[in-house]
């Protein structure tokens, strides 16, 4: 039988992770516990979960912080990282995805939605795409199956959420992505995010690419496409 998957719960408010840990352990998942950024980075050295549950507000770093380190080490940057915050403010959710968090819940939150992204973010994370992606665009090549991007040659250093970005236009080739197509089908959601963050991504996920970075066009007040580069 296939091992359930592991979700790491990063909280300081212990009767929330008791919550999320009733309620995941109920829809099949298996759960771990922590309540600072510096347990959950030991904890996730030591086993590296499925997907993080992750506070922006910790006792003692950042949940951004954690997010970072988690995306910055070629080991677990593939993780996918639910960001939880009592906050309101858009430049919060700016950061937390800046930094390579891929979903955002604003608490007080449904614990039914939240294990429905859940669930949606592993789906996802399994790469099974209704489109045939294309391993090389011009400059641009990736590995599906390491999750490895390369600009001529060089790899470069992409989250979980850019690296699905980018896989999704290098599908659908030359097609207009309109960001609201972009929401669903690459963050899962429909509405709960302002359309500000696909230009955030598209932006980031441009200067990563070197000289690949024109082949994703803007379509002015529709979203964006990759294309062919010139001869």
């Amino acid at each position: 039988m296939p091992s359930s998957p592991q979700v790491l719960i990063v909280d300081d408010e212990r009767d929330l992770v008791r919550l999320l840990e009733f309620n995941l352990q109920q829809a099949g998942f298996e759960t771990a516990a922590a309540y600072t950024g510096v347990e959950a980075l030991e904890k996730v050295r030591q086993r590296v979960p499925d997907l993080l549950v992750l506070d922006l507000m910790l006792p003692d770093i950042p949940g951004t912080e954690v997010c970072r380190q988690i995306k910055a080490s070629p080991r677990t940057r593939h993780v996918p990282v639910l960001m939880l915050t009592a906050r309101t403010d858009e430049v919060d959710r700016v950061v937390g995805f800046e930094v390579g968090a891929d979903d955002f819940v604003t608490k007080p939150f449904s614990v039914r939605e939240l294990v429905l992204r859940i669930r949606a973010i592993l789906r996802r994370g399994g790469g099974a795409d209704a489109d045939q992606a294309r391993e090389q665009v011009g400059p641009i090549r990736v590995d599906p199956g390491a999750h490895r991007a390369y600009v001529e040659g060089e790899e470069i250093a992409l989250t979980a959420l850019e690296f699905r970005l980018l896989t999704t236009f290098m599908s659908r080739l030359g097609r207009v992505q309109t960001r609201e197509a972009l929401l669903q089908d690459v963050w899962g959601v429909s509405s709960d995010l302002q359309t500000r963050t696909v230009d955030t991504h598209v932006k980031r996920l441009r200067e990563k690419l070197g000289a690949g970075r024109d082949l994703i066009e803007t379509v002015r007040g529709i979203g964006y496409r990759m294309v062919e580069p010139e001869r």
